[in-house]
């Protein structure tokens, strides 16, 4: 079919939507959180395989976006207007998603390494900061900085002309398997990490991979950043 017409693409669209198995995918990726194509045919009530068929074909119509993070593959909604029109047709139809519910263990959901960067909730939340601040900009091989960045970044003690200088990407969303959405990684994001833990904003637990926020590092992070992050351990 030729759907250069716009009321042929819209058919095609709407015809990719109006599966049910399909649109039960769409509406659970509609709270931002990525899925992967197996969670998305429970989510569906398929077989993975069949799963695979109709996130293709959501795939094809621009619907849905893959990321492949290690040795998986993550989907999420391929744009901001994908969900605007989810939310447009729960309008008229009624209703509301149900909310993403992670079950990883509550100290390394909140915060992380994720190799040598920060990953979990704050590390989400130093993102969304980074990206709201305006110091990260988009590039075609992940983020680099504005001015207003560079100066941010150098003022805190990072060198980034030795950051850049490295032999791996600079800087780039690393989709989050607590989350599901992204934290800042590469050397970049390492760099922040080494800032945190030589500040003693953060502590490392050397039993797992969870990272403790201490009371000055959350006081300094909100200073810095405006992030605020609620301590729930007693270490300081």
């Amino acid at each position: 079919m030729n759907v250069d017409h716009p009321d042929e693409a819209a058919s095609a669209i709407a015809a990719a939507i109006g599966e049910p198995a399909r649109a039960r995918m769409l509406y659970s990726l509609l709270d931002g959180h990525a899925r992967t194509s197996t969670e998305l045919a429970v989510v569906a009530g398929v077989t993975p395989s069949t799963a695979s068929v109709h996130l293709q074909r959501l795939k094809t119509r621009g619907l849905v976006k893959q990321l492949a993070q290690g040795k998986h593959r993550y989907y999420s909604l391929d744009g901001p207007h994908v969900g605007a029109a989810l939310e447009a047709l729960s309008v008229l139809a009624g209703g509301a998603p149900r909310t993403f519910r992670p079950h990883t263990p509550h100290r390394l959901r909140a915060a992380r390494t994720c190799y040598d960067h920060i990953a979990g909730s704050l590390g989400v939340a130093l993102h969304d900061r980074f990206t709201a601040l305006r110091w990260l900009t988009a590039g075609p091989d992940g983020y680099g900085l504005s001015p207003g960045g560079r100066v941010a970044f150098e003022t805190l003690g990072i060198d980034i002309d030795v950051t850049q200088a490295l032999r791996r990407r600079f800087a780039y969303a690393c989709l989050d398997w607590s989350e599901r959405k992204p934290h800042l990684g590469g050397a970049l994001g390492a760099a922040v990490l080494a800032l945190a833990l030589k500040r003693r904003w953060l502590t490392e637990d050397l039993a797992s991979r969870a990272l403790t926020v201490t009371k000055s590092g959350a006081r300094e992070m909100r200073s810095c950043f405006g992030v605020d992050f609620v301590i729930s351990t007693k270490r300081t």
